[in-house]
């Protein structure tokens, strides 16, 4: 491997992106955020790194084993890299902006780095861009913050969306009806996550027939809500399943062409969210495009062991999966422009849309110079001229 290989070699997981997929990356960004600014949702930065402790406490505990973590040379004190933003903005919501009515509503675009990928996104660094919804424990902010993100990939051309809406409050509210299980019920939440019903039905003991008809709810959402309502379940239960209900006719309500389905015993990846949870999926793509759902919104009180919380609900979009989705890019349309041009001619050109790109080396090939340069047309007499590939001037 030569010396310029070795200094263009990245670590397992990280990437340049290159031309025109960084442009491309950018405005896919912008343009989801400025969808969720039009709802009123303000636009936050928080950090690339923060002290462990902030960063992995409350809903953070959940990306611990995900974060990178390093020691401040100034501080002497452990701090991490975001594998996550959405904590960060719960953060500022409690802290830097604890005295804004409510409900609070926020948006995020950056970057996070995760100490390994999965299988379906093996990048360890990507973007993300999201909406939080703090301070409404209703279900009316469950169905405002998923129709913005519907609305927002929508306007970018995602095709063929659905979104898969699961209830990880609902066992544990079951589960608490009895003291049969103890502490550790891993075993269960393991069988009911691979959908194993023969498990299931032995681990789930006086409630194994209630859990397995759960697992026979997952489909289509009238199909799966006409099977839940089967069920007579205890009322903190039956409460979480109202919330679900409530959800989904919402949502119906709302984008009433979207496909939904449910499944009301996924907990994998919901581990710390506290009522309805979703993934946006779209057809073709095996990955999620986007996820999120409520959770407890959670500052932790100096020298206190007790926490202020608010609830909280919202989503996360992953740029790097929705650009694998997407139609092609159109070739932007680029026109050469021959040293000596005044600037003032230029600028409608770039009003309607048009790169330009200066000679700046005068040569006399205008059209083989133009073709290099990968531009489409030359500016001549004051108009733009399409190149002939093969010919020169």
């Amino acid at each position: 491997m030569s010396k310029k290989q070795n200094k263009a070699l990245l670590p397992a997981g990280l990437r340049d992106i290159l031309p025109p997929e960084a442009e491309r990356e950018a405005k896919i960004r912008e343009a989801l955020a400025d969808t969720f600014s039009t709802h009123g949702y303000e636009r936050v930065k928080p950090p690339l790194i923060e002290f462990e402790e902030g960063l992995i406490s409350g809903a953070g505990a959940a990306m611990s084993g995900d974060t990178f973590r390093l020691m401040d040379p100034i501080s002497q004190h452990m701090m991490g890299i975001r594998a996550d933003m959405t904590t960060q903005v719960a953060r500022i919501a409690m802290t830097r902006l604890q005295g804004t009515p409510r409900p609070l509503r926020l948006s995020y675009t950056g970057e996070v780095l995760r100490v390994r990928g999965t299988q379906l996104r093996p990048e360890r660094q990507f973007a993300q861009v999201g909406a939080e919804l703090i301070g409404s424990d209703s279900a009316a902010a469950d169905v405002e913050i998923i129709g913005i993100a519907i609305e927002s990939l929508r306007d970018i051309g995602v095709p063929k969306l659905s979104v898969d809406l699961t209830i990880p409050s609902l066992i544990p509210a079951l589960l608490g009806e009895t003291d049969s299980f103890g502490d550790d019920q891993s075993p269960l939440r393991d069988a009911l996550d691979r959908k194993d019903a023969s498990s299931v039905k032995l681990l789930g003991k006086e409630y194994g027939d209630v859990l397995c008809h759960l697992i026979n709810s997952t489909g289509l959402a009238k199909d799966a809500l006409n099977k839940l309502c089967e069920l007579t379940l205890p009322p903190n239960a039956a409460s979480e399943l109202d919330r679900l209900k409530a959800v989904v006719q919402g949502i119906t309500d709302h984008v009433p062409q979207l496909k939904v389905t449910i499944d009301p015993v996924e907990n994998r990846g919901f581990e710390y969210h506290t009522g309805v949870g979703y993934t946006l999926f779209s057809l073709g793509e095996r990955g999620e495009i986007g996820s999120g759902g409520r959770y407890l919104a959670k500052v932790e009180e100096t020298n206190a062991e007790k926490y202020d919380t608010e609830p909280a609900t919202g989503f996360t979009l992953y740029v790097d999966t929705i650009l694998r989705v997407l139609p092609d890019l159109t070739r932007a349309r680029r026109i050469f422009i021959p040293s000596g041009t005044e600037i003032d001619e230029l600028r409608d050109l770039r009003w309607d849309g048009w790169i330009t790109v200066g000679e700046l080396d005068p040569t006399n090939d205008k059209e083989a110079e133009a073709q290099r340069l990968n531009c489409t047309h030359i500016f001549k007499d004051g108009k733009p001229v399409p190149v002939v590939k093969g010919l020169s001037s």
